[in-house]
């Protein structure tokens, strides 16, 4: 009687821990959140939380409509899907809701996932209906192939806890994302043939949010890979697996890119402990210290490797490296089983699996992983590529180029930063001013343009109100404000003539429009301070109109609002260094 007791008991305790799992998983949402927006730029933070807020909301709206039936319902088509239904609703009674709740918090992780890849510079609209689709269809019926008693189940593919089903699934998501989408504006440089010649690093604003989001990732993951252990033993070696792995992959990871690049990468390592965690998620269960280890050490090099291959040679942009961590080590991990299975693991028994490789299990069980993958791979890849291609072709996926420039807070969300109150100056970025029909001048060429276009466009203001030949010293300072978008090539345009010495400064201001009309809480924004860069110089030799036309004919864009251009006298110049003045002060010949 005290043995039944007992067992009852042990049964309904990690039926809570179960649910427990459940809600670490759900708190990885916020993890994956403060990693993202700490990996990317200020101007888009507030876009990161909305969109990672919406794709566990979304996602959980399409699971109890489709999603929850087509992975955990009654097999289909030998094992293809679970059948569709709406008995979530119809017969609330008898489900077992600790299994809806509980898978529903992982389909949200793999829509999550793509976010990091495609981050500033997709629509938001387009975010929504794209997490909706993985939520819905893809991920459900691939997971029902391991975890809904499907033909991958069935055969002893083995998936502990989602190395091949969420995190590849998501990270080749995330790859032919942002792939389509295309990279951020100036992310690749390109010569005249269209081959890239430099890769530009756009450092995230905030590596402590980040970091703060990848412990909190590492603690999520306790319950992501333990919620489903059904004995203490099993727990334990779990947590530990899950420990090993990614401690191990951040050490090698730190020790790499040290001897690599002269000095730890912070952001590398960062993402290598993700890296370690999603590799050890699938054997997890079936695996030693040993080979946690090991697989943590691959997953340390292979997250630095994912980085350098989409920036050098797909040119696949990720701001946050979701394809390294996901994709490149969800496919690890779904391997590891097959070389790593070891019959000394406490789940080894239940997991009904052959051992590893190294284990001398031979290579059954690595061909069963192989082959799942890439059934799971050809899957993913058809499926993401339709949608994706849908809503380009309907909708668009990408913003516009002054949307990115400007930022996706204030353009997507009418939000001017999410640090209101604190100072931004994101080095990083280029923005511009907004344009609409109020600031059309009817045409976007100079050359056709009238002189009172140029002028509205592109004002120009004299200190003294003298025709510019005039100013008496022969010494002008031009001082030009201008679209954050044009300083290329503004200063291009400067270079060619031979200015060479200027002062670049970003600034916040306003014209009589004010900017945007946006609202906050519902509360409408007296006044929208719009970025602009503010350009310097000082010229003699150069003949000033030449200097202002060059700089009006590189603005002109044909909207009230592409910029201005004052021109003050100098009267005396004084270059510290030797004591000279007037013309000779300019010169940096002796």
């Amino acid at each position: 009687m005290t043995e039944e007791i007992m067992k009852i008991l042990n049964g309904e305790i990690f039926a809570v821990w179960f649910l427990i799992g459940a809600a670490f998983v759900f708190w990885m949402q916020a993890g994956f959140a403060m990693c993202e927006a700490g990996f990317t730029r200020a101007k888009n933070a507030g876009n990161i939380i909305m969109k990672n807020l919406m794709d566990f909301c979304i996602g959980t709206v399409m699971w109890f409509i489709c999603g929850a039936s087509l992975m955990l319902g009654p097999n289909i088509l030998k094992g293809f899907a679970g059948g569709f239904s709406f008995d979530v609703f119809t017969q609330y009674g008898s489900f077992d809701y600790s299994a809806i709740v509980f898978n529903l918090v992982f389909c949200a992780t793999t829509a999550t996932i793509v976010s990091g890849s495609m981050a500033e510079r997709t629509k938001f609209s387009s975010y929504c209906i794209y997490s909706a689709v993985i939520s819905a269809i893809i991920y459900p019926i691939e997971a029902h192939w391991t975890w809904g008693g499907g033909f991958l189940a069935e055969w002893g593919f083995h998936d502990y806890a989602g190395s091949n089903c969420i995190h590849m699934v998501g990270g080749i998501c995330a790859f032919i994302g942002a792939w389509m989408l295309g990279p951020r504006i100036g992310k690749f440089e390109k010569d005249k043939s269209g081959k890239v010649t430099k890769v530009n690093a756009f450092p995230g604003h905030n590596l402590v949010i980040a970091a703060l989001g990848v412990f909190i990732l590492w603690l999520g993951w306790y319950g992501f890979n333990g919620a489903a252990a059904t004995d203490v033993p099993t727990l334990g070696s779990v947590f530990l697996t899950t420990t090993v792995a990614p401690a191990v992959a951040t050490v090698v990871c730190m020790l790499f890119t040290w001897i690599k690049y002269g000095k730890p990468d912070v952001s590398m390592c960062l993402n290598a402990s993700l890296a370690g965690l999603v590799a050890i998620t699938a054997p997890c269960d079936v695996t030693d210290c040993a080979g946690a280890a090991i697989i943590g050490a691959v997953s340390g090099v292979l997250v630095v490797f994912g980085v350098w291959f989409n920036d050098n040679v797909s040119h696949v942009d990720d701001p946050v490296g979701a394809v390294a961590v996901h994709m490149f080590n969800g496919i690890w991990g779904t391997l590891a089983v097959g070389l790593f299975a070891t019959d000394t693991a406490p789940g080894f028994a239940v997991a009904e699996i052959e051992k590893g490789l190294f284990y001398g299990g031979g290579f059954t069980q690595l061909g069963k992983q192989l082959v799942g993958m890439l059934i799971t791979i050809v899957w993913t890849v058809v499926t993401i590529y339709i949608a994706f291609t849908i809503i380009k072709n309907t909708v668009g996926l990408r913003v516009s180029e002054d949307e990115e420039i400007i930022g996706l807070d204030a353009t997507e969300h009418g939000l001017p930063s999410a640090y209101a109150g604190f100072s931004i100056m994101d080095i990083s970025n280029t923005m511009t001013m907004e344009v609409n029909e109020n600031t059309n001048l009817g045409s976007d060429s100079y050359e056709e343009a009238s002189e009172v276009k140029r002028n509205a466009a592109v004002p120009v203001v004299r200190g003294d109100q003298a025709p510019i030949p005039e100013i008496a010293s022969g010494i002008s300072k031009v001082v030009i404000i201008a679209k954050l978008s044009r300083y290329d090539v503004l200063k291009r345009a400067m270079n060619d003539l031979g200015v060479t010495g200027m002062t670049v400064t970003q600034v916040m201001g306003c014209g009589i429009q004010k900017g945007a009309g946006e609202k906050y809480r519902g509360v409408e924004i007296d006044t929208t301070l719009l970025p602009k860069v503010k350009l310097e110089v000082v010229v003699s030799g150069i003949p000033v109109d030449k200097v202002v036309e060059a700089a009006k004919k590189t603005l002109y864009t044909g909207h009230i609002g592409d910029g201005k251009i004052f021109v003050y006298p100098v009267s005396r110049v004084v270059k510290i260094r030797t004591g000279e003045e007037g013309f000779a002060a300019l010169q940096d010949v002796e």
